[in-house]
Order: C-alpha cells, then structure tokens, then sequence
C-alpha cells in the first residue's frame, strides 16, 4: 500500500475517523480546521449499529457504550397522544439497538485516539484545492501543500464542494430546529428517544445521551422544529411562547423544561439536502460526510454516514491500484448505500416539517398500520439502523458490532 501525504480539511466526525484510521495505516495526515481550538460541542445524536461496526473497528466501541445511553424504541405520538410511529431494533434483529450519545462525547473520544503522527492546524479556514496539484488555500490567500490526496470533511456548508465536478442538487431545508442538552433528572424513558407532534408544524423530541468524558451528569438531547426564517427573531419574547407551546404540546416534559429557562441555553441548527454527481471525487479531491451527502436530519444518519465513509475511503486507499481507481471504487460504494437515504429524507421531511394539513392527516393515519405490517416493518428498521442499500438490499456489519 502507497503512503499518501493525506490533506483532511475539517475536524469534525467524518474528519476525525478519517484521520485515526489513515494514520493508522501509515499515511501522512495534516488536518486543517477553521475553527481555533475545537473542542467538544454540540447536542445530541443516535449511533446507529453501521456507526457502531466503525467505532468497534477503532477500538472505541467499548467506551462509547460506557459514555451513551443503549436505546431500544423510537416512538412519536400526536398532540391527542395517539401512536404515529413505534419501532423497535428487535423487530429487526435481537442483537440490534442505537445508542444515544452527545456530539461532545465522540469528539472527545475520537479526538483522544488520534495519536499516530498527529498534525491538526487549527484556525485556518481553507476554502480552495487545486485538484490536480493538491495544493489548498486558506482565506488569507496562503497556500499550504502539495498533498497526494485532499479529502474534504468540512460539513453541509463545505468551501470545497464548488472543486468537485458536479453537484446536482444543493439547497437549504426551510425548517431547522433549536436544541440543547437538558439534565435527564426523572424522565422516565431512558431507552427511547420519543417524539410528540402537532400537525406538521410542531415537533418536539427528547433523547437520552448519556455523558461525557469531563461531565457525569447524564443528560437529554431536546430539540423543537421551527422555520428558519423565525431564527433571528428568536428572543426572550418569542422564548416563551415556544415553552409555552412546547408544554401544551407535551405535558409529560413539563419537569425536565424547567431546566430550560432563557433563549440563549438553545442553539440554531440549519440544514441542506445536497446530492454530487455520480463522482465524489476530482483529480486529488474527494468528498466525504455531510460535505459529500447532505440531508435533512429526519432519518438521524448523518454520524453513521460519516463514520461509514471514512471506513469506506481507508479500505478503498488499501486496494493496490491507482489513486483514481481508489476513489471511483469509494465514491460508487458509498453512493449507493447513501442514495436511497437521500430519497426518504426528503420524502419524510416535509410530513414532520411544514405547513402541510393533509400530509399530517395521511401521517398520523397509516404510519402506525404500516409498522405493524412484517414486510413495511422490516423496510422502516433497516432505513432506521443505517442497514438499507437499495429497494430491498440490505449491508453487512463486521462482527455484530453491537453484542
């Protein structure tokens, strides 16, 4: 296997696996983050069992488990209390279940297991690379490299994304969502993460995630759907018309919310839906993570998805053959894996997350027939846990990662 002089531009999940895992084999790795400092931040999320084969294959799996919260059930209710969704990961598989974890917990982890040659450039925002020459640009014009191989991990709003040949669909969702971390306290469903709705223009949720490495508090991921465009009108005033709502919504949270008592404990969160070409690659760049297959969070892939893609590039780079063989064989891997995620995200978007009467008439009313039904079953647990590839194929995990 040729050593590289690996360019990663981005510290964040997708970045950071890709950096432990092509150290590891040996590769040259700069990382360059535009953010000075990084440091753990965030919510939280759902370690899908395809998240957990890549975490066991980095040797992390052990800790993440001691850190998340083991979740069995995914269930949503409507405003009346009537079942809109109820999955559980045995129907699928008894060894399956997700796993709650805070944004901050894996960060710590995989920043703590990136040792192997470690060279992390904070503070530079690089917004350029010269795919045939693999040098890249800063934003103050200065130019670093040459590298053998730039991979670009900075995110939905990726600067390099423009470098790639194609993108055939960029644009930013019209609804997001705020969120923070609330102490779990009494909240009595500790293996769920549960959902309430009105319409589709109300969502709220709450999930357990555990703790972090510097926090034994264990704690809930809480977010509430709002429009984007009500982002920058969102002060004291506007605070309290959304708990208000939020607790006529869902009585049941009224104690863990009085934990949330100013505008300023939530934070803004924005999304893209954004589809490449059928290339992921150019010359000497590749695209992996959200900067490669942005999508709404509806579906909560987006961890899993990173963590699979930067497996996928490091088993890619060990095959013997050409740098560009290397990545076309990456690229159609993993698009195929991420393509029909893409379709369900925007699919199911917009039955959660608009203005739409009729859609959260016909949601309210089948979703919940339909899970009981073996074959829709099936097809919605394998979209959850990351598994599905294809109408009715389905991916393979190393090892049973989550026994």
């Amino acid at each position: 296997m040729k050593k590289l002089d690996v360019c990663i531009v981005g510290y964040g999940t997708a970045g950071q696996a890709a950096a432990i895992s092509l150290s590891r084999d040996g590769h040259r790795v700069t990382v360059y983050e535009r953010v000075p400092n990084p440091g753990p931040v965030g919510a939280g999320f759902l370690l899908q069992p395809t998240g957990m084969s890549v975490l066991r294959q980095l040797g992390l799996l052990g800790q993440a488990l001691q850190l998340g919260r083991r979740i069995d059930r995914l269930y949503g209710e409507n405003a009346s209390g009537r079942p809109v969704m109820d999955m559980r990961y045995a129907s699928l598989s008894e060894d399956f279940y997700g796993l709650g974890l805070q944004r901050g917990a894996i960060f710590q982890m995989l920043d703590g297991a990136w040792n192997e040659g470690r060279d992390l450039r904070d503070g530079v925002c690089i917004v350029h690379a010269d795919v045939e020459t693999g040098h890249v640009t800063d934003s103050n014009g200065e130019r670093h490299g040459p590298y053998d191989l730039v991979i670009a991990a900075d995110g939905a709003g990726s600067r390099l994304r423009k470098d790639l040949p194609s993108i055939r669909y960029d644009k930013a969702y019209p609804w997001g969502a705020l969120w923070c971390l609330l102490p779990a306290l009494e909240w009595p469903h500790f293996n769920e993460l549960r959902q309430r709705y009105r319409k589709c223009s109300q969502m709220a949720g709450l999930l357990p995630v555990g703790r972090r490495l510097d926090d034994d508090r264990e704690m809930l991921s809480f977010f509430w759907s709002v429009e984007t465009s009500k982002f920058r009108d969102f002060d004291a005033e506007r605070f309290t018309e959304m708990k208000l709502d939020l607790i006529a919504l869902w009585p049941e949270c009224a104690g863990i919310m009085t934990a949330l008592n100013q505008a300023s404990q939530l934070a803004c969160a924005s999304y893209r839906d954004t589809i490449l070409g059928k290339t992921w690659f150019s010359g000497r760049l590749v695209a992996i993570g959200d900067s490669a297959h942005a999508m709404s969070p509806q579906l909560g892939q987006g961890v899993n998805m990173a963590l699979l893609d930067a497996m996928a590039l490091r088993n890619a780079l060990r095959v013997p053959a050409p740098l560009p063989s290397q990545l076309a064989d990456y690229s159609s891997r993993r698009r195929k894996h991420v393509a029909v995620y893409q379709k369900w995200s925007r699919w199911l978007t917009p039955l959660f997350q608009s203005h739409h009467l009729l859609a959260a008439i016909a949601r309210d009313g089948l979703f919940y027939p339909l899970g009981k039904l073996p074959v829709a079953r099936t097809s919605m647990l394998k979209v959850l846990t990351g598994t599905a590839q294809g109408l009715f194929g389905r991916i393979e995990l190393d090892d049973d990662p989550v026994r």
